[in-house]
């Protein structure tokens, strides 16, 4: 049983050792690259709490500022940036504020 199975809520990756075994751990994970004054970043919240809750993805959250070689390495220019993982291989990237539906209809084409 993977972390967010148990939890049902979004994950704090610690490093990037931490979000590989995520992504290796899990069929598909969303990965948020976010920025606490980032006022976009706030808005997506409750939409990504809800799809950790109701989807089997796992939603893992980077938080660019405490990981920033990481957030570089990966290409994030501008937060929130969402990456999508499938079978432990990057599948998609959106930037930007979601709709909801957009997002779920992604993981469940990944799932």
């Amino acid at each position: 049983m993977s972390e967010t199975e148990a939890t049902g809520t979004p994950i704090h990756v610690e490093d990037e050792a931490h979000l590989e075994r995520l992504v290796d751990e899990n069929d598909v994970v969303l990965v948020d690259f976010y920025a606490d004054w980032c006022g976009p970043c706030k808005m997506l919240e409750p939409t990504l709490e809800e799809i950790a809750a109701e989807t089997d993805a796992v939603v893992a959250k980077v938080d660019i500022e405490e990981l920033q070689e990481f957030a570089q390495s990966q290409g994030i220019r501008s937060v929130p940036t969402l990456k999508f993982f499938a079978n432990g291989e990057e599948a998609k990237t959106v930037v930007g504020v979601q709709d909801k539906a957009d997002l779920v209809d992604v993981v469940e084409q990944l799932g």
